[in-house]
């Protein structure tokens, strides 16, 4: 169970952190966000940020080995990162039309994959 929690918190977690990162970059197709300046469009992103520690420090809370969960430190960095780019390609799609993902896009997020499988594989 404090596995799925784990999960299921990194996904929101990632989710909010890439809004803020990369979500400003849409501000200008809206009226409201045509005339921001960089301060305000980093304190917007701070307070997203913010809704993505809420939820990536509990997951690690909950799924460190050494607090009772069930992956390694090297374990949960790994579902963190295969988590960030499943968001990211996602996010990407919805908000971004003109990016596209080509073979070498997904070749690498290939290679990413099989480092989960590398790194969870019991040797």
């Amino acid at each position: 169970m404090r596995g799925l929690k784990t999960i299921i918190f990194l996904i929101i977690s990632n989710t909010f952190m890439t809004f803020a990162w990369y979500g400003h970059l849409k501000f200008k197709d809206y009226e409201w966000g045509k005339n921001l300046g960089l301060i305000s469009i980093i304190m917007i992103s701070w307070g997203l940020a913010f809704f993505e520690y809420v939820f990536q420090v509990p997951a690690n809370k909950a799924g460190f080995k050494g607090d009772g969960g069930p992956f390694t430190l090297v374990q949960l960095k790994t579902i963190q990162e295969a988590i960030t780019l499943t968001i990211f390609m996602i996010f990407s799609i919805i908000f971004f039309k003109t990016e596209k993902f080509g073979w070498n896009h997904l070749v690498g997020f290939g290679l990413i994959v099989l480092a989960v499988f590398v790194i969870f594989k019991k040797w």
